[in-house]
């Protein structure tokens, strides 16, 4: 009886160390009688008990790994703090079960001495601005080291990357300066724009306003002339009007002479204008001018008709 229990165990035994089974994106090495014999894939996997040994057990999924802090120094012999990230997947168990004896051990010093490296080449402002070409360098130099030991290194990312205190101050100075300078530079630019604003404003009303004159002195003379363009255009007509009545008033009094008793009703009108002329005299001046033969008004009627006699003539 004792004797089916132990070969039941034995059994037992020998099926537990036959069968192995591999989770799914993960990878096994075995040894057989010491060497490298075979490399198990997910699922179920037959061994020779007590021959065959799993003697690495990796994980294919991409790990993510803390790289510890570290002080580099500068171009410019400025210290910093450093520490990163490191994203790397296992891609030839076989390689990273025999390239090097701790791969995560050899990725992470790599990783820091590239670090340093890189970082050493660098001034200290351009450290923070160049992190994503800091971050390709590492890697690229862990990526080309890195096949031997079965690993890809997938990506790099600095976490923290610290100054001493006294260049954080002195950056924090240079920001602030940077920002106030900048402000300044903006105030004066508003200022240079509203003297100009003001400027071109001031010079456009005296264009408008000069404009306006000039228009408004043109006008003034456009309409004068007119003015005087439109009276003496009257006053010419007037005298056109007056030289017309008058001939009218001379050809009818012509006309008039040549029809019977017409040279006595001259004789009768030039006399009575002669009279009511000195009775017109007298009214309007205190000093009254007399022709020497004022007396012989019937001698003046004459000379008169005689005037008009000849000119009928």
């Amino acid at each position: 009886m004792e004797f089916v229990i132990i070969l039941f165990l034995a059994v037992v035994v020998f099926i537990i160390k036959s069968v192995k089974v591999v989770p799914q994106q993960h990878a096994y090495i075995v040894e057989r009688l010491g060497r490298y014999h075979a490399t198990l894939t997910p699922g179920l996997n037959i061994l020779i008990p007590f021959i065959d040994r799993l003697a690495y057990k990796h994980s294919l999924k991409e790990v993510p790994l803390d790289v510890p802090s570290q002080i580099c120094i500068t171009r410019d012999n400025t210290q910093l703090k450093v520490d990163g990230i490191l994203y790397f997947q296992v891609t030839d168990p076989q390689r990273a079960s025999y390239g090097t004896s701790d791969y995560l051990l050899a990725i992470t010093q790599l990783s820091q001495t590239t670090l340093r490296s890189v970082i050493g080449k660098m001034e200290l402002d351009k450290t923070f601005e160049e992190r994503d070409e800091i971050n390709q360098i590492v890697v690229a130099s862990l990526d080309e080291a890195a096949i031997n030991w079965g690993v890809k290194v997938l990506r790099y990312e600095i976490k923290d990357l610290v100054p001493p205190q006294d260049i954080l101050h002195s950056m924090q100075a240079q920001i602030t300066a940077e920002r106030e300078k900048r402000a300044r530079i903006a105030q004066s630019e508003g200022v240079k724009m509203e003297q100009i604003n003001l400027a071109n404003g001031a010079r456009e009303a005296a264009i408008q306003k000069s404009q306006g004159e000039m228009q408004a002195t043109i006008n003034n003379s456009e309409g004068n002339k007119q003015a005087a363009i439109n009276k003496a255009q009257g006053e010419a007509e007037a005298l056109r009007l007056v030289a017309d009545a008058t001939a009218d008033a001379v050809r009818r009094v012509a006309e008039s002479i040549k029809v019977d008793g017409g040279i006595e009703a001259v004789n009768l009108k030039v006399a009575e204008q002669y009279v009511a002329a000195f009775a017109q005299l007298a009214k309007q001046n205190n000093t009254v001018i007399l022709p020497a033969n004022v007396a012989d008004v019937s001698s003046l009627v004459a000379t008169a008709l005689s005037v008009v006699k000849q000119s009928n003539r």
